[in-house]
């Protein structure tokens, strides 16, 4: 069983790995090799049966922290079932974090023309607060801002701040999720945000992973100043997986292959052993789609990361730029 640990100042106590439910709520996400993951049964009952059964599996690997968000298809709704299907002792209750701010528009449909729509107006937050307290209730710990940008003009919102305030005062904590090459400026302004001279965010989720590593110092930042601090995507949508068969990086991977070969570990966990390494992250998401690759990202509870390690895999970063213009070339799959 995983330790838990305190999610920032907050009452909530998370272990080091959760587990994010992008890749099992709806047929199509941007992870390398998707579709072979869900073997092409996309019906509704069986991708519901598949999410039961990796919960149960993240559940009795020690897991207690769980992620998902209006956009990802059907992911609450599975989740929600989940939750109601089992008694949970008082003293070992899961997290659940869930977002708003994405519409999902795929229509179950994997190659959709578009598959989310972002709007960070209030009408469809108070829209989706009441979708996302339908299907998790009590459960629902954390309700955040899904990729909150300075150009969505969501942490400028009077009135949109002011009704998370509101949610906050009834005893959901609030947060931001950030994604693309401006995660730092994004955050920095998150911080200041004051409602009646009280911050209103009490968590922040980031990428952070080797390739994109940019927005550390800041996160550490935010946790000195008591942020909960959530990883996502540290495997790069699949990029450091032995998926990742592009041919210009082979140089990297083979470089990684040799790392983990020392450690007798999988390169996924050789990647989520270097987020886990960071002191001030609080919970690193796997989002693994398969038991087999959740049991692999397990391992990285056992690796212990050397100098010389870090020598090596620090110069595998990319910058900002480069590493979210390759992510949006990801196929949906």
């Amino acid at each position: 069983m995983m330790m838990r640990r305190p999610l920032g100042h907050t009452s909530q106590r998370v272990t080091p790995i959760g587990m994010g439910l992008a890749a099992l709520g709806r047929p199509g996400y941007i992870t390398l090799g998707h579709a072979a993951d869900l073997q092409g049964d996309y019906s509704i009952a069986a991708m519901q049966a598949h999410t039961h059964a990796m919960l149960d599996f993240a559940w009795d690997a020690g897991i207690r922290y769980f992620d998902a968000a209006r956009s990802y298809g059907r992911a609450e709704e599975f989740l929600g079932t989940w939750l109601a299907g089992h008694s949970f002792d008082a003293d070992d209750l899961p997290v659940i974090g869930s977002k708003w701010g994405y519409a999902y528009t795929a229509g179950w449909n994997v190659e959709a023309e578009q598959h989310e729509v972002k709007d960070h107006t209030l009408p469809l937050l108070q829209r989706q607060w009441q979708e996302s307290q339908k299907e998790l209730g009590s459960f629902l710990n954390l309700y955040q801002i899904h990729s909150a940008t300075l150009e969505s003009g969501v942490l400028s919102r009077a009135e949109v701040l002011a009704e998370l305030a509101a949610i906050k005062q009834r005893g959901t904590l609030i947060g931001l999720s950030l994604s693309g090459a401006n995660q730092n400026e994004v955050l920095a302004v998150a911080l200041e945000v004051t409602i009646e001279g009280l911050r209103l965010f009490d968590t922040v989720q980031a990428t952070w992973n080797l390739l994109e590593p940019s927005c550390g110092p800041m996160l550490q930042s935010a946790r000195e100043r008591g942020l909960g601090v959530i990883i996502k995507e540290v495997f790069a949508n699949g990029r450091l997986t032995t998926r990742n068969q592009e041919p210009g990086f082979a140089p990297q991977l083979a470089r990684l292959t040799a790392i983990a070969k020392r450690h007798a570990a999988t390169i996924d966990a050789l990647a989520l052993a270097a987020a886990l390494a960071q002191p001030w992250a609080d919970v690193t998401l796997s989002g693994a789609a398969t038991p087999k690759q959740l049991q692999s990202n397990l391992a990285a509870l056992q690796i212990a990361l050397t100098p010389a390690d870090w020598e090596e895999l620090n110069s595998l970063a990319e910058s900002p730029q480069t590493y979210w213009a390759t992510r949006s070339r990801l196929a949906w799959n």
